[in-house]
């Protein structure tokens, strides 16, 4: 018989970067998310993005390099629609293990259409999200509990 650990996850997510700013992330551990946005450029004092959808989740122990590299970026640009871009957000998180749960608490919480693994399932014990920041497209807060076996 298996206790169930609760846990909860502070995740204060940075960004928004558009695609052609990617190299500004910042290279630290934690998770992301990929968006589809429209630039508005003639904001004044300063652009902004307004962020329409969100497409991923991803994790990994350096978000920059994961992101630059990833092998989605074809899927995530089908979803464009003219005059968007993608987008991103990021939240430092560590130790791997509980950058995988996060990971996986949000992608069962959101089921972006890319992602596959934990769109279903959620394997881990039940976990709590306390996100803020950068948080658009977001369910700030929540709860998930396990409803996979091992």
């Amino acid at each position: 018989m298996s206790t169930d650990i609760p846990v909860t996850i502070q995740l204060a997510f940075d960004g928004y970067w558009r695609q052609s700013k990617v190299d500004s992330i910042p290279a630290h551990a934690g998770v992301y998310c990929v968006y589809t946005c429209t630039y508005n450029k003639d904001v004044k004092p300063r652009p902004t993005v307004s962020v329409d959808k969100l497409l991923y989740i991803g994790e990994a122990g350096d978000v920059r390099t994961r992101i630059s590299g990833h092998e989605c970026w074809e899927k995530w640009e089908r979803h464009l629609k003219p005059g968007q871009v993608l987008c991103f957000s990021t939240a430092s998180v560590s130790p791997e293990s509980t950058r995988n749960r996060a990971e996986a608490a949000l992608i069962f919480k959101h089921k972006p259409p890319v992602n596959t693994e934990y769109v279903h399932s959620f394997p881990f014990d039940t976990t709590t999200i306390n996100a803020s920041g950068a948080t658009a497209r977001l369910t700030t807060t929540f709860t998930v509990k396990r409803n996979a076996t091992d």
